[in-house]
């Protein structure tokens, strides 16, 4: 019994962990919700969107390629290049998880390793709890699918102006996640920026224009993210550091 309520214990210190990380999902899931909208997907289809995939960028960038008919190796392909951090999050997270832990509640887990939940996760002390993530991930998803519910909705029965109003939101979230961690980091200002001229080149070229959206932001990922780390790589931190004795929960949790 004393196990049974620690381990609910746990549950709801990861639920109540993800509830600033559902308010935030919210945000920017309604905001995929109009978008889906205004391309002409039902609510349903919307929100099954958000439901199987829970990736911002992913989701965007996928609808975006959806809608311009590309082919299914274009979405594919965008996804994997996108995505490709998750991979490395749930390598880390399956680190620090206790060796029994069985593979079916890893595969659970899997299911939502965000980046704001591998920052949760970060920040729990090792071993980590599996209901700890459990806990964050029933808090922060439905967060997420909620907001693109009420967003789809209100992309159908609102006016267009009220919508052209609305999608400013969406310039304004990426504005949001760019600016303060670039504000400390001149190499992340420098990137941010190269990746936003090279953008606006694959608009106004000749051959360069003619690329589909999906591959574009394939190109345009591998080639600035190569070039960054050719020219300003990671130093690698020294086991033992004072990284690695921060407390939990004090700072240094990576935003993905």
């Amino acid at each position: 019994m004393a196990e049974k309520e620690q381990k609910n214990s746990i549950f709801f210190q990861g639920a109540k962990g993800g509830i600033p990380v559902a308010l935030g999902y919210f945000a920017v899931s309604f905001a995929f919700g109009v978008m889906a909208a205004e391309g002409g997907l039902s609510v349903l289809q919307a929100v099954l969107l958000s439901l199987l995939n829970v990736t911002s960028a992913g989701q965007f960038a996928g609808l975006n390629v959806i809608l311009t008919q590309g082919a299914l190796a274009e979405i594919a392909l965008t996804q994997v290049v996108i995505n490709l951090r998750y991979s490395l999050m749930s390598l880390t997270i399956s680190q620090r998880l206790p060796e029994a832990t069985p593979v079916p509640v890893r595969l659970g887990m899997a299911y939502a390793v965000t980046d704001e939940i591998f920052a949760l996760d970060a920040a729990y002390p090792a071993p980590l709890d599996p209901q700890y993530h459990f806990g964050a991930m029933c808090t922060a998803v439905p967060g997420w699918v909620l907001g693109t519910a009420l967003g789809a909705f209100a992309g159908s029965v609102l006016p267009d102006s009220v919508l052209n109003a609305l999608s400013v939101a969406l310039y304004g979230m990426f504005l949001a996640i760019i600016i303060p961690p670039a504000r400390e980091s001149r190499v992340l200002m420098g990137v941010s920026l190269l990746a936003m001229g090279v953008s606006a080149l694959f608009t106004v070229l000749p051959v360069l224009k003619d690329i589909t959206s999906g591959f574009s932001v394939v190109l345009i990922t591998v080639s600035v993210s190569a070039l960054a780390a050719l020219l300003f790589p990671l130093k690698e931190v020294a086991a033992g550091s004072a990284a690695d004795d921060a407390p939990a929960g004090k700072g240094g949790a990576p935003r993905g």
